[in-house]
């Protein structure tokens, strides 16, 4: 009995480890663009993606290998946004910093993760239900508030736009514009 109950520890313990990355993003910038009545084209800019020390140690190789890896060769976009077709990834760099773009035709507001009661209610957004603990800072939209993290929009609308952060620059990130340049010049 013993035995067991640490061995579930253990493998618990194992599988936080893995799942935890060291990268990060300053900030998001989501546009939607409806182009029938449930489906369009979904904009995401990744601006300043970073690494985050571990335990001090530079991991940025590692953390733009993942990047690499997962986001642009492999299919991390197509779980994270299941029913979504024409995915298509870029990474530049602007100002010194890496940034990112994902651009994907969602066929329902699910799959573009809005919603909407029924034809005549708002467009939401829950800034919540974002997978990296996202802040909201502005949108074209009406925002609820901290315990509302929902942006509405009049229904009808047809571009949507929100910003969010997700984490400020401090002394224990570094930026993968060096791993970028790197990339590029052997791709």
């Amino acid at each position: 009995m013993k035995y067991a109950r640490m061995l579930k520890v253990t493998v618990l313990g194992l599988i936080a480890v893995m799942l935890s990355s060291c990268l990060t993003v300053e900030k998001k910038e989501y546009t939607f663009e409806l182009t029938g009545e449930n489906s369009g084209k979904l904009t995401i800019r990744y601006i300043n993606i970073m690494s985050v020390m571990d335990d001090g140690k530079d991991v940025t190789a590692q953390d733009f290998a993942e990047i690499i890896d997962k986001y642009i060769n492999g299919d991390q976009l197509e779980q994270d946004f299941p029913g979504a077709a024409n995915i298509k990834t870029r990474l530049y760099e602007q100002n010194g910093q890496l940034c990112g773009e994902v651009t994907l035709d969602f066929p329902s507001l699910s799959a573009a993760r809005l919603y909407q009661y029924d034809k005549n209610s708002p467009l939401m957004m829950c800034i919540s239900a974002a997978y990296d603990s996202e802040t909201y800072v502005s949108s074209n939209g009406s925002y609820g508030n901290d315990y509302m993290p929902v942006v509405f929009w009049p229904a009808g609308s047809r571009k949507l736009t929100v910003t969010t952060s997700v984490s400020a620059p401090d002394e224990t990130s570094l930026s993968l514009a060096g791993e970028y340049r790197k990339w590029k010049e052997k791709n």
